[in-house]
C-alpha cells in the first residue's frame, strides 16, 4: 500500500470518528434543567468522553456515575467514572453495576436522570439476577462471544440474565424521568440493543431467549440455562407505566459517520459510495462479498466507476475455530485479501472505538497483494484464517492500524479504495 493510499485513508477514518464526538453529538440533545437533582448514569467504551462533554455543556450542578473499559477513561469534575473489564465482565463491572444502582436510589418526580449509553455496556454492566454469580455471567458472555451470533441475539439474550439491563435501570430511577443519549453501534440503530439497554426496555422475552440459545446453538453455563427455563426475574415491558415520563435519542451512529467520511473522500476528488450501515454476518463471508464487488469494479467498471471509495458499517461476527489472535475487522481484511488477491486495492477496517475485538489495533490495512507477501514471508494465508489468526498476519507485515481508545464507538468502518 503506498503511503498516499494509507494516508487517505486514515483522514477517513478520522472523519467517521469526528462525526460521532461526543461533545458536538450531546450539544443538540441537552434537557431542560430539572428543579431537582441532575443524575448522570452512564455505560459503554465511551463512557467517560460522554460524561466529561456533559459536564462542560452543563450549566447547572450534576452527579453520577458511569462505566468504561479499562484504559478508557478521562478526567471528569463531578461525574465519578469506573473501569471495568471488556469483554468478559470481571469484579470491577459488578461493582459498578451496583455503583449506577445505588446513583438513582430515593430520587423524586422533580429530578432528572440522564443516562449516556454507548456500544460496550452489556460486558461492562454485569449484574447476575438470582443466585447467578460473575463467573455464570462471565461464562455466558464467553459462550456468546465465541457462537458467532450477531449482536442482536447476544444482547436479547444478557437482557434476560441480568439485575440492569433489559430497562431494569431506568425502572429504579423511577419517579424520576429519564432521558437516555445513546450513541448507536448497533445495526438499525435501535436504542434498545445498545449496551442491551439497561434504560431502554424492548419487548423481547424469556421464551424468544430460549428460542434463540437453541437456534444458535449457544452453551451456556448449567446454572444460567436453569435461570432461562424458568421466567422469574422477567424484563419490564415497554408500555409498564414507570416509563412513562422517560425519553430516548440517538445522537450519533454509524450513519452518520459514514456519511462523514464519504463526504471528506468527495472532497478529495475520490467518489464515495455507501452499501450500508447495517451489514452483519460472519466477517470471512461478508468480506468475500465486498471482494466480488470490487473485482467487478475493478474489471468492469460497475456497479461503480473508478476512482471509487466503498464505505460500509454494521458489526460482523467471528464464530471462534480456531486458536489465533484478532478481532472481527482483522479477520475481514484477511479474508477480503485472500479473495481478492491480485486485485488493485487498498483497504482499511477498523473498529471506530480504536480497539478490534480484545486486541490492542483498531484494525488493519489490506491490498490485493496482501496474501502474496504473507507467503513471502513463510505464512500460509488460508491457514491463518482457518485458525483465526487475522492479527498475527498484518503483525507480520507491519499493517495493523492502533490509534488508540477514540473516546467514541459506532460500530465497524470499512473503506476499499480502487483507483
Amino acid at each position: 500500500m503506498t503511503p498516499t493510499d494509507r494516508a487517505f485513508l486514515t483522514r477517513l477514518f478520522d472523519a467517521a470518528v469526528q462525526a460521532a464526538d461526543p461533545e458536538r453529538a450531546l450539544a443538540a440533545h441537552l434537557p431542560p434543567r430539572p428543579k431537582g437533582r441532575t443524575v448522570v448514569v452512564g455505560a459503554g467504551k465511551g463512557a467517560a468522553q460522554l460524561a466529561a462533554a456533559f459536564e462542560r455543556l452543563w450549566h447547572g450542578p450534576v452527579e453520577g456515575v458511569v462505566v468504561t473499559r479499562y484504559g478508557y477513561a478521562c478526567p471528569t469534575r463531578q461525574i465519578r467514572v469506573i473501569e471495568a473489564a471488556h469483554p468478559v465482565p470481571d469484579a470491577a463491572g459488578l461493582a459498578a453495576s451496583a455503583a449506577l444502582l445505588q446513583a438513582v436510589q430515593g430520587l423524586t418526580g422533580d429530578d432528572l436522570v440522564v443516562a449516556l449509553i454507548c456500544g460496550g455496556g452489556s460486558a461492562l454492566l454485569p449484574c447476575p439476577p438470582g443466585s447467578l454469580t460473575l463467573e455464570d455471567e462471565a461464562g455466558l458472555n464467553r459462550a456468546l462471544l465465541a457462537s458467532g451470533a450477531p449482536i442482536s441475539v447476544m444482547n436479547a439474550i444478557r437482557k434476560q440474565v441480568s439485575g440492569i439491563k433489559g430497562g431494569r435501570l431506568a425502572a429504579a430511577c423511577h419517579p424520576a424521568p429519564v432521558v437516555s443519549l445513546v450513541v448507536s453501534d448497533v445495526p438499525g440503530d435501535d436504542p434498545a440493543q445498545v449496551a442491551s439497554g439497561p434504560t431502554v426496555p424492548d419487548a423481547s422475552g424469556r421464551e424468544g431467549a430460549r428460542s434463540l440459545v437453541r437456534t444458535w446453538q449457544i452453551g451456556p453455563p448449567p446454572a444460567v440455562a436453569d435461570w432461562l427455563a424458568g421466567d422469574a426475574g422477567a424484563a419490564p415491558s415497554p408500555d409498564d407505566p414507570v416509563f412513562a415520563r422517560n425519553t430516548v435519542h440517538v445522537i450519533a451512529s454509524a450513519r452518520l459517520s459514514l456519511e462523514a467520511a464519504a463526504a471528506r473522500a468527495e472532497t478529495e476528488g475520490i467518489s464515495a459510495v455507501i452499501l450500508s450501515d447495517a451489514i452483519e454476518g460472519e466477517a470471512r463471508d461478508v468480506a468475500r462479498v465486498h471482494a466480488a464487488i470490487a473485482r467487478e469494479v475493478t474489471l468492469r467498471d460497475r456497479p461503480f466507476r473508478r476512482p471509487v471509495v466503498i464505505l460500509s458499517g454494521g458489526e460482523t461476527t467471528v464464530t471462534l475455530r480456531g486458536k489465533g489472535r484478532g478481532g472481527r475487522n482483522t479477520e475481514f481484511l484477511l479474508s477480503l485479501s485472500n479473495a481478492a488477491a491480485g486485485m488493485p486495492f487498498a483497504a482499511l477496517a477498523a473498529d471506530t472505538d480504536g480497539i478490534d475485538g480484545s486486541e490492542d489495533n483498531a484494525g488493519a490495512f489490506a491490498t490485493g497483494d496482501t496474501a502474496t507477501r504473507l507467503r513471502t514471508k513463510g505464512f500460509d494465508p488460508a491457514a491463518l484464517l482457518a485458525n483465526n489468526d487475522a492479527y498475527s498476519a498484518f503483525a507480520a507485515l507491519d499493517d495493523l492500524f492502533a490509534p488508540g481508545p477514540t473516546g467514541t464507538n459506532v460500530n465497524d468502518f470499512r473503506a476499499i479504495l480502487i483507483r
